[in-house]
């Protein structure tokens, strides 16, 4: 029996997935959340096969949770779900240790047949092409486009020195770094192109 995780945040799609999944001969949901806080403790009390996430959840997002989950529950293999098709965010996915990435227009049938070839070790990246197309690698190092994320939430540089523990000097340096490295004219171009191809 596959035992499965949906966090999904919106309530009619979650329902429509853990119904979906649960009529899957051999499969069960074992549970389900709204987002990364509820999925973290159900994994206290369930020990999931699969998780399947939805990659733009409320406060943490999918990625971060793939992250955490990796670390808590490490037998738990997560596909992340979502309805925008950027190889950005496969690569983001994979990098965050995912076994998967879906969107959200696959069939049911699709949707089934990947959680069980994750389930048994495999990957899947929906659409096949996506997976050639997320080895393009973002121009931005990690921690460029660390500051830049924070700076696309709406924190100043001062409030992203401080979450990151570092000088406003070098947080300004890497801002610098991201506008230059994207081509763009300002910070707001900078991270308008980077959210649109999905690295950050």
């Amino acid at each position: 029996m596959i035992k499965v995780l949906v966090v999904e945040d919106m309530q009619v799609i979650r329902a429509g997935l853990v119904a979906l999944l649960d009529g899957e001969f051999g499969m069960e949901v074992v549970a389900q959340a709204a987002d990364a806080v509820d999925a973290l403790n159900a994994i206290e009390h369930v020990a999931p096969d699969v998780a399947l996430l939805d990659i733009d959840l409320p406060g943490m997002d999918g990625l971060a949770l793939a992250c955490e989950l990796a670390e808590r529950a490490p037998a738990c293999r997560t596909v992340m779900l979502t309805a925008l098709d950027r190889p950005g965010h496969v690569r983001r996915a994979l990098d965050a240790g995912a076994a998967g990435h879906l969107l959200k227009s696959i069939s049911p049938k699709g949707l089934a047949e990947a959680v069980r070839t994750v389930a048994a070790g495999g990957r899947v990246i929906d659409p096949p092409e996506l997976a050639d197309l997320a080895e393009l690698m973002t121009p931005l190092t990690p921690r460029e486009a660390e500051v830049l994320r924070l700076a696309a939430s709406g924190a100043d540089t001062r409030a992203i020195a401080s979450d990151l523990f570092l000088s406003v000097g070098t947080v300004r340096n890497r801002l610098s770094a991201a506008v230059g490295k994207l081509h763009a004219r300002t910070l707001v171009d900078a991270i308008r192109i980077a959210e649109r191809h999905g690295w950050i």
